[in-house]
């Protein structure tokens, strides 16, 4: 099964920490890129995100961002470091009486922005951890049904479009009789209306070697091949944008030798028409993962 590289997910989750967001947007490339944004609190995880969004994903450039809000009811408790003030007024003092300005006040407030009189508490991370590769898991998992629904899409799509090519195909390969045939029958006509006997050997000779020039069963069958192909690529469980890729290049050159070929309009028209379709699935293909 076959999944488009273009998807978006956003799930949320809320504990004593806050709220939790992740939010993950796909698109197509020639590569897995991708491109992280974790908060200060979960820059540990940066490694193990990468991980898992690489097992999940093999190609496309991927935007992950996860958000971390703290709710009102959540602000960590502010502890006074007593040792750090002590040793701050200590130091105040000396300063004031040595330049004997001791009627020189200091408010509270100037002395809590010391660096190293305010400190917050040590906390456990663990659960805040736990909850947001949980949280990239359940993105990943919508992620990934998103990109399979719209891969199922477009393989309907480019079966359809294989159909159209076989019946071009099948009116190929009914005309080639009629072909020769009608060959046949106007270099007979010229060489009647010259007035000349015809030689049946020589003619016999030439309406060969028109046949091996105009001659495309191993375009049609290796057509034919590259189409059953499609098929088996399209049900096959590893990624398949790369070798689907490859197939459009061989079909395209097989249409334009049949082209080059043709000797009638309606053979021209078929593979024209064979053209079109194999362009239509390339740009499909391309965002193919």
């Amino acid at each position: 099964m076959i999944h488009s590289m273009t998807g978006f997910a956003r799930r949320e989750r809320q504990g004593p920490w806050g709220t939790l967001t992740c939010e993950l947007r796909t698109v197509n490339h020639r590569y897995l890129e991708i491109s992280l944004r974790l908060p200060d609190d979960l820059r540990g995880l940066d490694n193990e995100v990468r991980q898992l969004i690489g097992a999940a994903l093999k190609r496309g450039k991927v935007d992950a961002n996860l958000y971390l809000k703290t709710s009102q009811g959540t602000l960590h408790s502010l502890e006074l470091d007593e040792a750090v003030l002590d040793q701050l007024l200590a130091q105040l003092a000396r300063v004031r009486s040595k330049l004997a300005a001791q009627s020189s006040g200091i408010s509270a407030l100037e002395l809590m922005r010391w660096p190293g009189v305010i400190r917050e508490p040590e906390r456990d991370s663990t659960p805040l951890l736990a909850a947001a590769l949980g949280l990239l898991r359940e993105s990943l998992a919508e992620l990934t049904a998103t990109r399979q629904r719209e891969g199922q899409r477009m393989r309907e799509l480019l079966l359809s479009r294989c159909a159209v090519m076989r019946v071009q195909l099948g009116i190929v390969k009914t005309r080639l009789p009629e072909i020769l045939t009608r060959m046949r029958e106007r270099i007979s006509e010229r060489i009647t209306q010259l007035g000349i006997a015809a030689d049946s050997e020589r003619l016999e000779q030439e309406l060969v070697l028109y046949a091996h020039k105009m001659d495309v069963d191993e375009e049609l069958d290796r057509l034919a091949a590259h189409l059953d192909e499609i098929g088996s690529v399209l049900d096959s469980s590893e990624p398949a944008g790369r070798r689907l890729d490859f197939l459009m290049q061989e079909l395209n050159r097989e249409a334009n030798t049949l082209s080059s070929k043709s000797q009638d309009v309606e053979t021209t028209r078929a593979a024209v028409d064979m053209k079109v379709a194999i362009e239509q699935m390339r740009e499909q293909i391309q965002n193919v993962e």
